[in-house]
Parts: C-alpha cells; structure tokens; sequence
C-alpha cells in the first residue's frame, strides 16, 4: 500500500494482507505443516494427539540494539533478551514509561524493524511467515490517515486491501463505525477529527478484517473519558470474541480494568508479569474503615489510624490486629459504621516496585527475565 511521501512507516497504519501459498492444516488429519509444507509440530498440534491451547504470541529472547552518534558511533540498548508468552483469548498489558521499549517490542513483533537477535512466533508461526500477517491487526501510537477521505472512505479502503468480500465490505464497515461511535462523522473528512476521533478510526481499521490478534500501541491516548470507556468496552468485546490483545499503555487504572495479565518493562527489560487478579488480592496487614462521624474519634488515633474526614463520613486506615480494637471504638462512641475491608495492593504499587533499580550486576551486562 502507498503512503505519503515522507511519511514514517511506524506511522502509518495498515492490515497485513499478503498471502503465501502452501499446504495448510487438513481439517480430517491431525497434522500440522510448517511453511515449507513439512509435517510437524507446528500451530499447537501434535501429530497423534488432540490439539491443545496454542499460544499467541511466544517470544524468545528477542532483542533490539541501535548504533547512535555521527563520527564515534555507540549501540544503545533499546530491548534487552525478552522472554514472554501470551495465550490465545488473553488481554495482555505492557506497562511502562516513555522509552521504555514497550514501541520497539511492538515494531519487532510486526516486522517493521529488524531483531538484533531472538525470535518469536505469533499464532503458531514464526514471525516473518506472510501467514501471519492476515491474522493480526494494529494501531500505533501516532496513526497517519489519508486526511481528505472521509471515515467510511477510508474503513472501505482497508476494507479492499484486507481482502474484505466486496458483499461483506459494506455491511463490516458500518458496523466497525458502529462500534467505535463514529457513525455521526462517516461522511466528515479526517482532517477535520479531532486526535481522539483519529484515534477510533485507527482502531476501527484494526479490527476491520477480523484478526485473531490485535495490537494496539497506547490505544487511550488523546481520548476523553468517554472515549476512553467505549475503547476499554471494544477491548472487552474483543475479548469475548476469543480474540487475543496485545496492548501497550502507561495508564494503569485501564490496565487494571481490562488486562488478565500485565508485564513491566523499564529501561528495555522485562521487570515482571503477573495476572491482575493476583497482584491486586494480595493484603497489606491493613484494614479501611468507613463510618459516619463529622471528626475522627480519639481512640482512633491512638491506636495509629490515618483517617481523613469528607463531610459527615470518616475513612480510617489502620493496622488489622487493631480491628477490634476500633470496631469497640465506634461502638462505644455509637458511630454507624459503613464498611469494613482488608487494604489490598494496588496495580500502582506492583508497577512503582517494579520501576526501582534492580540489584545485582552492572545493567550493561544483566540479562532480560520473561515468562
């Protein structure tokens, strides 16, 4: 597909559509073929055996590194050994802050830059197999569009590239302007959206032909809470689709509101991954305490409460061993107690432990950990 002339290829958002010829998987055997039409391992299948939960997405020691400077050149790290495997159906967030390497990850898997070293396999095959490129869709962070078309123009454009049956196009248009809220705008040119209306046209033409997995590079960037809401439900309708998605972001309360597992990348290594749920069901030792009351008891503070006053309602954090000792509290002083919960660790508090200097050998030598 052509872009405008100067324009960077990261950003300019497209549908892979080139197809390879070769056998495919029979739907009466129970073997796989690689790309050179050889049976074997491949796609989750094993020969003689019932098929199992293919991983989306496997990366093996991927790494990226940049020559920098004009006269003495240098290499700058930009990924460090990456190791990570997402599973089919899974919203998987990459977290971290700006420079992070949380884009490179993205561009490599894509194809649009190069490995310094590794691999990885997305849907059962390697990375570079045009096969792949059907099955995915993607949104960068900063999407350039063809600004004198129309949204309906531009979807329908896609559409065509993506291989779209031109009887399907129609309908699987307006249903992607559906459901991205932008059914009132089709017929406006894109150079008259605002960045938050660009950004719904990027992720309409991401899922446009229907991948399996999607990647989405900051998806709620430049959006109004609005926008950010019906974003974080397309995700979760993806997700109940069976999709796979793959989204990077360094808005944590949306993190925590989608994903089923989170990684942390600071400084192009992989710091940690963990399923949100656990992460955030893990107790402090405190307990939150929220009762009517217009000031903070005494005994309250005395037994080393925090509390913080709003109105005619207290919200006190204190030590669990002094639970029964402040439910007496309130009790003798006839105070209505609203709840009681345990103090849980926050997605914040994994992300902040996570961004700390790392002990153990120099960082130019400390090799990248995954899962």
């Amino acid at each position: 597909m052509a872009r405008p002339h100067g324009t960077p290829v990261d950003h300019f958002p497209f549908t892979f559509v080139i197809a390879a010829a070769g056998p495919f998987p029979s739907s009466t055997h129970n073997i796989a073929y690689n790309s050179f039409g050889d049976p074997c391992r491949s796609l989750g299948v094993n020969i003689g055996f019932k098929r199992t939960t293919m991983s989306a997405i496997e990366i093996l020691d991927l790494e990226k590194s940049y020559q920098v400077g004009f006269w003495r050149k240098r290499e700058k790290v930009a990924l460090r050994p990456l190791r990570l495997t997402i599973q089919e159906g899974e919203v998987f967030g990459f977290l971290g802050p700006n420079g992070a390497g949380k884009t490179t990850t993205l561009k490599l898997l894509m194809g649009l830059v190069f490995p310094t070293g590794g691999s990885a396999r997305i849907l059962g095959m390697e990375m570079d197999d045009p096969r792949v490129k059907s099955q995915i869709g993607f949104l960068p962070e900063q999407p350039y569009f063809y600004d004198h078309l129309t949204a309906r123009e531009l979807l329908n454009y896609y559409g065509q590239l993506s291989g779209v049956a031109a009887k399907l196009r129609t309908a699987r248009v307006e249903d992607m302007l559906e459901r991205v809220g932008l059914m009132e705008s089709a017929n406006v040119q894109l150079r008259k959206f605002s960045k938050g209306m660009l950004q719904r046209v990027g992720l309409a033409q991401a899922i446009l032909h229907d991948p399996k997995l999607v990647f989405l590079d900051e998806p709620m960037s430049g959006l109004d809470p609005m926008g950010r809401r019906e974003v974080r439900d397309l995700i979760q309708q993806l997700r109940h689709e069976g999709k796979t998605v793959f989204f990077s972001t360094h808005i944590l309360s949306d993190a925590e509101a989608l994903c089923d597992r989170v990684g942390v990348i600071h400084q192009g290594e992989l710091r940690g991954v963990g399923a949100v749920v656990e992460l955030t069901s893990q107790a402090q030792g405190k307990i939150e305490i929220i009762f009517c009351a217009q000031a903070v008891p005494a005994g309250l503070t005395q037994l080393g409460a925090e509390a913080r006053v709003s109105g005619d309602m207290v919200n006190a954090v204190l030590p669990e061993k002094q639970q029964d000792a402040a439910l007496e509290v309130l009790r003798r002083e006839r105070l209505k107690l609203i709840s009681l919960t345990p103090v849980r660790k926050s997605l914040e508090e994994y992300y902040i432990q996570n961004m700390r200097p790392m002990e153990g050998p120099k960082e130019e030598n400390r090799k990248g950990v995954g899962v």
